[in-house]
């Protein structure tokens, strides 16, 4: 079972420009549990009253899935997560030579130590406690294997493996992953940014090589370039890994347009899994295969995300996609008429930029009979 803990509340919402605010927090954590989500990661209780404010009325939403709280490694801020009533929480650090040179002047023992006392007063109060690995795909592997072993050794449950800054691929991180997982210390999450663009195929990498979670973000919202899909990791994981769960198509639509509207970002209508024209097929040879199988070009229908099927009369159209939309109107065209008609769609359709509808399409057809 490969689990999804969900940072758009927290990740996300670090995207420039983008802000939720408390209603908007509380119906987006609630349709993603509803859409498939198994945990969630929901803000930064160290930001403030306002953000603690925020997070205990996630919390009495009585979701029935663990809620997270991220933190750097410091007794300050556990201590705010503990006030919210938060039972499980992300204790961040870096990994990397880079970032500890930035942020511990290159002091590791006394980064090891930090983060020692901090998993200790977390384990103190019962807490579920992932140690965040900042920048883990710039880091020593055996420096990962030592923070890993001391997390172990002091009752931590999971590690997250951060790519920060997004420069994994996909084989890259099967092998670091199939290498610390063969170390059988922590669990492992997942946690991949976009810049190179395999934010999500480098999260699903890493549940092939034994990675038990990861993070994601709807609409891959995040910083930069932003973080793995929701969408896509819960219908790749569904589809392609036996991920066997129930998608509540009507919640993760509804969950998207939420994002969408908070975060004012436009749903591009390719995007993978819930983009609008994914099932749309202009190409004659596509449309013709689809007449004759539903899967000729299809990896799943429309109806399992929502949407719907289109033939649109374009460009690259051919007679199939003609004949189909004449049917549609009580039309039984002939063949030869309607390969006829297509060098004049083309031309119509190039010279337009825009497809025909199929009233436009009807006209011409029974003009063509009449010369």
């Amino acid at each position: 079972m490969f689990l999804i803990n969900d940072t758009t509340l927290r990740d996300g919402e670090q995207a420039p420009y983008v802000a939720f605010n408390t209603q908007e927090k509380l119906e987006i954590a609630q349709l993603l549990y509803q859409a498939g989500a198994h945990e969630l990661e929901v803000g930064i209780p160290a930001m403030g009253k306002k953000e603690q404010e925020d997070l205990k009325e996630i919390l009495a939403l009585n979701l029935p899935i663990q809620i997270m709280s991220w933190n750097r490694a410091t007794l300050k801020d556990l201590d705010a997560s503990l006030k919210c009533g938060l039972k499980a929480v992300d204790l961040s650090i870096p990994v990397s030579d880079i970032l500890i040179d930035v942020k511990f002047n290159g002091d590791k023992i006394r980064l090891l130590k930090q983060l020692e006392e901090t998993i200790i007063q977390a384990k103190k109060e019962n807490l579920f406690v992932c140690i965040g690995g900042e920048d883990s795909s710039r880091a020593n592997l055996d420096f990962l294997k030592e923070v890993m072993s001391l997390g172990e050794s002091l009752g931590a449950n999971r590690f997250r493996y951060c790519d920060t800054v997004g420069i994994l691929t996909p084989h890259k991180t099967y092998e670091n992953i199939k290498t610390l997982v063969s170390c059988d210390l922590l669990d492992i999450e997942m946690h991949t940014h976009n810049d190179f663009g395999m934010g999500t195929a480098n999260a699903i990498a890493g549940y092939e090589a034994g990675a038990k979670s990861a993070n994601t973000t709807v609409i891959g919202l995040g910083e930069r370039a932003g973080n793995a899909s929701f969408e896509q990791v819960l219908m790749t994981a569904n589809r392609l890994l036996g991920n066997n769960q129930n998608i509540n198509i009507k919640a993760l639509k509804a969950l998207t347009q939420k994002v969408c509207l908070a975060s004012n970002r436009r749903l591009d209508t390719n995007l993978p899994i819930i983009g609008e024209n994914i099932f749309t097929h202009e190409s004659g040879i596509h449309v013709n295969g689809m007449m004759k199988s539903k899967s000729s070009y299809e990896p799943f229908t429309p109806k399992e995300v929502g949407l719907k099927r289109y033939f649109p009369i374009g460009k690259h159209s051919g007679s199939s996609t003609l004949i189909y939309h004449l049917k549609l109107l009580g039309i039984e065209a002939k063949k030869e008429a309607v390969d006829a008609l297509l060098p004049q769609i083309r031309a119509i359709v190039t010279n337009r930029k825009r497809v025909l509808d199929a009233s436009e399409l009807k006209e011409l057809y029974l003009c063509s009979l009449d010369i």
